[in-house]
């Protein structure tokens, strides 16, 4: 799973959850996305190396803590 906008750090995601912004969760492949839950995030995304991973809470779609 990846997060949109595409952060380039962890902190970076951190950073933006921690002030309010508005952060979605989406998949690339062919498994769907959860919309309340836990899941695993990467990032950045592809082509670029993964260069982090996070677990992540998810509440409407959207990102409410990292972990």
């Amino acid at each position: 799973m990846y997060v949109s906008p595409n952060f380039k750090t962890k902190k970076d995601l951190k950073t933006a959850i921690a002030n309010g912004k508005i952060v979605s969760v989406f998949s690339a492949g062919p498994f769907p996305c959860p919309v309340n839950g836990k899941c695993c995030v990467e990032g950045p995304h592809y082509p670029a190396p993964h260069t982090w991973y996070a677990s992540v809470d998810i509440v409407n779609g959207y990102v409410t803590k990292v972990k």
